[in-house]
């Protein structure tokens, strides 16, 4: 990111934290990629969201991502940009994404207590905001 670069949006932020816990395991799965584009063409929050920014947002974040300290900066722009009264509102869309594929693994995890922690979310509306993804997107099986 340069100086050129235009600020994000408080959408461009939800969609940024959603990439990055789909991509903190370095494989972004179908499922993960659907559930984002499901948020984005059904939240109100996006009814007026250029759908087209999803690409650039997502490149922005896995160049941020590929640098040393890139999250750091990821995270920078994100508190720079995203209303405060939206932190819970990013934390609950990283937790849908996270929950789509039925797997949680390690590096998820660690994402998501990153942005906890980032976002200043409560470990009391954090563990609240978790189990309703769990249970929105349990399986029969």
């Amino acid at each position: 990111m340069n100086d050129c670069t235009p600020p994000l949006s408080s959408q461009d932020c939800l969609v940024a934290v959603m990439i990055a816990v789909s991509a903190s395991d370095e494989n972004i799965r179908t499922s993960e990629l659907v559930t984002i584009q499901s948020i984005v063409n059904h939240l109100p929050i996006f009814s007026n969201y250029d759908v087209d920014r999803i690409k650039t947002v997502a490149a922005m974040v896995l160049d941020l991502l590929s640098e040393v300290d890139g999250l750091d900066a990821l995270f920078g722009l994100i508190r720079g940009s995203l209303p405060k009264s939206l932190n819970e509102t990013a934390y609950a869309m990283a937790c849908d994404v996270a929950a789509a594929d039925g797997e949680m693994g390690q590096e998820e995890l660690r994402m998501l207590q990153e942005i906890r922690y980032e976002l200043y979310i409560d470990r009391l509306h954090g563990a609240a905001i978790e189990t309703a993804a769990r249970a929105r997107f349990r399986t029969l099986t």
